[in-house]
């Protein structure tokens, strides 16, 4: 079987301005597979599906990680807008304090306390969510589940490897 890098034949991937890399093919027709068919034996017949079945499952599996990437990238270009308004946020806050420190100070608290207890809430904001945080970071666990699944389909392959004929 010859190796088809792409299925538009482009050895940049870009010929559709997609942006994905070529993938791995299987032809539609072989000419000389279809002359040489009535040559071939069973096992050949198999090794020629298990090799056809190998490249569309790569195929595919490179196709899901090309589509998969390009989705990343307009993600992460979108979520730049979205550390812009944080950021915009973050440094407005500044006023919404320093506005509930001077209403503090014109209820009757004397001015440096009224900021005191502003920055002491802030600190205590800071510190909660910093706690929660730490406490969904470390609930991150490896995908168990998928990397058991792959150890049995590798410990199945291999083992259909071993069988002489």
């Amino acid at each position: 079987m010859s190796q088809v890098t792409s299925a538009h034949g482009n050895a940049g991937g870009d010929r559709d301005g997609s942006g994905l890399p070529p993938v791995p093919s299987i032809p539609l027709a072989d000419d000389l597979a279809l002359a040489a068919a009535s040559d071939h034996s069973i096992g050949a017949l198999v090794k020629d599906a298990t090799t056809h079945l190998s490249t569309l499952v790569r195929a595919e599996v490179e196709l899901a990680k090309s589509e998969v990437t390009g989705e990343i990238k307009k993600g992460l270009r979108g979520s730049i807008f979205f550390i812009i308004a944080l950021v915009v946020l973050l440094y407005s806050s500044f006023f919404l304090f320093f506005a509930l420190a001077e209403l503090l100070a014109d209820v009757g608290l004397v001015r440096s306390a009224a900021f005191g207890i502003v920055f002491a809430a802030m600190l205590l904001f800071a510190g909660l969510f910093g706690f929660l945080g730490y406490r969904k970071v470390k609930a991150i666990r490896a995908p168990k589940r998928t990397i058991d699944t792959m150890r049995d389909n590798a410990a199945v392959l291999s083992r259909r490897g071993e069988h002489s004929d």
